[in-house]
């Protein structure tokens, strides 16, 4: 095995195992019956009692590192942290629970990477302790986003101000009562070449012109904080307020994405887990036609092919984080890009033989398949589209064969669009 977990990491993933055994499946349905009730209105109250079970267990913002003596926070690498992804990824309020939840984790190492003293204080420090949630602004329902350099919304310096005008959606959490802040991607310099002329900025979700437009559904799901539109109408923030320099927003964009895909692919590793777990307790369940269906030949198939699927998958991603580790992002780009394809890819293979097993029940609420089925298969779009992935790995993958090979011919004789990757892979 080219990777090893540390003693650390292996006990962190142990107490995860011990508390998601202890505190969130004894509780799931409780939580979903609350969060039902209540909706956009607020949280379940259960929250807060399992967020206090973990803190007091220090399983607690394990994707940072400690920023001061006090801060709460456990450093893992990217290797160590993903089989702790993938056991929060088998129920969907886990990760929350431990403050490991999407978009915080990608915007709080963007916080603390590029964030002011003042953006630190005011927004990164409550993030970190749990107190309110974030959402990150980026996707535009007028232009192609999977083309970021696309990004029409324009941010201009005003004296000591930058004023915001556009459009935003997909905001996934905005809605929800306790998302306080934003994360905004937009324009600052149209001039600048293709790369340099978006900037990202943080914007409190109480500054005046801003406004939640509408609220589309994912497959009639609203997941609870929703993924509105959100509409800048002259929204003037402090210049403080914006990440790192203007320009960088591309830049800061795929170091956010690097580890956010890492988390993602293990967590839904989790989901195709726990798919082929209730595949299997349906199957022991059920007959048809004078025997179990655990004991039909298709059935048990499905499994085989489920476990080799998600076992090869498992050790895809690991490779990958193992790569960031040791090599970096930049040179574990082209892995980045193939887990995110093929992770989403084969756990909706697991997650529809697991509804096909289950019958009627398995596309109701009364199972987790349903909603399984519409988070993962969204992720084929989320954090970029699998298209692009697949457009981007090709492309590195022929450059290194033929390092002037231009994707646009119109582009002869200008810079290459992608450096050739590094790291050599056998």
């Amino acid at each position: 095995m080219p990777y090893q977990f540390t003693p650390q990491g292996e006990a962190l993933l142990d107490e995860v195992k011990q508390f998601m055994d202890d505190h969130i499946y004894p509780n799931e349905a409780e939580f979903e019956a609350e969060a039902e009730e209540l909706r956009h209105a607020g949280d379940p109250p259960l929250l807060e009692k399992l967020k206090a079970a973990a803190r007091e267990r220090g399983l607690w913002n394990m994707f940072l590192p400690h920023l001061t003596p006090d801060s709460p926070g456990t450093k893992l690498s990217n290797l160590d942290y993903a089989p702790i992804s993938e056991q929060l990824g088998k129920v969907t309020f886990a990760s929350e629970v431990l403050n490991c939840s999407a978009p915080d984790t990608g915007n709080m190492e963007i916080l603390n990477g590029y964030g002011s003293e003042r953006v630190k204080r005011e927004w990164l420090a409550p993030l970190l302790e749990g107190e309110i949630r974030s959402a990150f602004s980026m996707t535009e329902p007028d232009v192609a986003s999977s083309d970021a350099t696309n990004i029409d919304l324009r941010i201009e310096r005003v004296g000591n101000e930058y004023v915001l005008n556009g459009k935003k959606w997909f905001s996934s959490g905005a809605m929800r009562p306790r998302c306080k802040v934003l994360i905004a991607m937009g324009k600052t310099d149209p001039k600048a070449s293709r790369h340099l002329q978006q900037s990202m900025i943080v914007v409190p979700k109480d500054a005046p012109g801003l406004s939640i437009g509408r609220q589309p559904h994912v497959f009639g799901y609203d997941h609870g904080g929703g993924h509105p539109e959100v509409v800048y109408e002259n929204v003037r923030v402090p210049a403080d307020h914006l990440l790192g320099e203007e320009g960088g927003g591309f830049a800061i964009s795929q170091a956010r994405l690097g580890p956010g895909r890492i988390h993602h692919c293990m967590r839904v590793i989790g989901v195709a887990e726990r798919a082929l777990e209730l595949m299997i307790d349906r199957a022991l369940q059920r007959s048809t036609f004078g025997t179990l269906v655990a004991q039909k030949g298709l059935i048990q198939d499905w499994i085989a092919e489920s476990r080799i699927e998600i076992d090869m998958a498992r050790e895809y991603v690991l490779r990958t984080a193992h790569l960031m580790d040791t090599v970096g992002n930049k040179a574990a780009a082209t892995e980045i890009s193939g887990i995110k394809v093929a992770i989403p890819n084969m756990a909706l293979k697991v997650i529809d033989r697991a509804i096909q097993t289950h019958g009627a029940a398995g596309v109701t609420q009364f199972t987790p398949l349903a909603g399984m089925y519409a988070s993962v298969r969204t992720l084929r779009i989320a954090d970029g589209p699998d298209e692009v992935h697949k457009m981007t790995i090709a492309r590195r993958e022929i450059m290194r064969r033929d390092p002037s090979f231009r994707m646009n011919p119109a582009l002869k004789g200008a810079a290459p669009e992608a450096e050739p990757q590094p790291f050599a892979r056998p």
